[in-house]
C-alpha cells in the first residue's frame, strides 16, 4: 500500500518545494496530492516538478471552508484508506500598507482556522506512522506574547474550540481597534502563529498516547525566513534568506525520516525544538 501526502497551499514557494521533494523523495507507488484555490495554478505547479517519482495529483482545496475541507478528507480516506504525510502549509499574505483590521479577518480564517479545519479533518485518517506538521514560525511560542496573555493559551485544557475562539476573541479586538489596549503585539503575524502552534499542542496533547507508541508524529513546524513573494515586502535585507528548496529540506526530514519523541507536540526548526515557554 502506498504512503498518501497531502500539501496545501502548494502551488507556489515553500508549499511548492515540499510537494516536490515529496514527488521526488517518496516511491512510485506513492501518491501526493498538491492543492491550492485556483485550479490553473496547481496544474501549472504539477507541471513545474522536476523528475518526480511518486505519482502527483492536484487538487482544488480552500481551507477557508469546512465542507471542502471535510470533503477532501473523505475522499482521501474513500480512495486511500488514510493519509501518511500532512503538511498544513496554507497561508494568507499581508500586504503592506493595509491596515491591519482589513486584513486580519481573511488571515485568521486561512492561517488558524484553517489548521483546525485540517487538523480535525485530517487527524482521524492519519495513519499509524504518519506525519501532520503544521507550518508556523518561531514567533510561534508563548514568549512572544506578554505574561498577560498567556492564560489565553493554556494547551493543557483548551480544546480546538477554545483555540478557535481565542483567536476570533483577537481578530474582533483588532477590527474593534481595541487589540493594543488589551496587550496584544502589533504585528498581527504574532498572534496568528502562537494560536497556530497552541492548536497543535491540543491535538497533540489528545493523542499523545496512542501516537507515541507507533510513532505517528503531530507537531508545528518553523522553516525559518524564506525568500518569497509573501516575505519579500517585509524584510529590507534578505541576504540570508533560505530559498524554498533550502527550507524545505529540514521539514521533509522531519515527515520521511524515523519518530523522535521529544519532537512530538512542539514546534521545530531546522531539526531542535523551540520551546513553548
Amino acid at each position: 500500500m502506498g504512503r498518501i501526502s497531502v500539501v496545501t497551499g502548494a502551488n507556489q514557494g515553500l508549499g511548492f518545494a515540499l510537494a516536490e521533494g515529496l514527488a521526488r523523495g517518496l516511491a512510485a507507488e506513492d501518491v501526493v496530492y498538491l492543492t491550492g484555490r485556483d485550479a490553473g495554478r496547481i496544474e501549472a505547479a504539477a507541471g513545474r516538478i522536476a523528475a518526480p517519482v511518486a505519482e502527483v495529483r492536484t487538487r482544488v482545496l480552500d481551507v477557508t471552508k469546512d465542507a471542502t475541507v471535510a470533503a477532501f478528507a473523505d475522499e482521501v480516506r474513500e480512495r486511500h484508506g488514510g493519509v501518511d504525510i500532512v503538511f498544513s502549509n496554507a497561508a494568507a499574505r499581508l500586504t503592506p500598507d493595509t491596515p491591519w483590521a482589513e486584513l486580519v479577518g481573511p488571515f485568521v480564517d486561512t492561517n488558524n482556522l484553517g489548521t483546525t479545519r485540517m487538523l480535525r479533518s485530517f487527524s482521524p485518517i492519519l495513519r499509524p506512522g504518519g506525519r501532520l506538521l503544521v507550518v508556523a514560525s518561531d514567533f510561534g511560542t508563548l514568549r512572544s506574547l506578554p505574561a498577560s496573555l498567556h492564560g489565553r493559551f493554556d494547551t493543557e485544557t483548551m480544546s480546538l474550540d477554545d483555540v478557535d475562539a481565542a483567536m476570533l476573541a483577537w481578530r474582533d479586538a483588532v477590527i474593534a481597534g481595541t487589540a493594543a489596549a488589551e496587550g496584544w503585539p502589533d504585528w498581527i503575524n504574532i498572534p496568528s502563529k502562537v494560536g497556530q502552534v497552541a492548536a497543535v499542542r491540543v491535538l497533540a496533547r489528545e493523542r499523545r498516547e496512542r501516537d507515541e507508541a507507533d510513532g505517528t508524529l503531530v507537531a508545528a513546524v518553523c522553516p525559518g525566513l524564506v525568500d518569497t513573494a509573501a516575505s519579500r515586502p517585509w524584510f529590507e535585507n534578505m541576504a540570508e534568506a533560505q530559498t524554498p528548496e533550502a527550507a524545505a529540506a529540514a521539514l521533509l526530514r522531519l515527515a520521511l525520516g524515523p519518530f523522535r519523541p521529544e519532537t512530538y507536540g512542539e514546534l521545530v526548526q531546522f531539526g531542535e525544538v523551540r520551546p513553548w515557554r
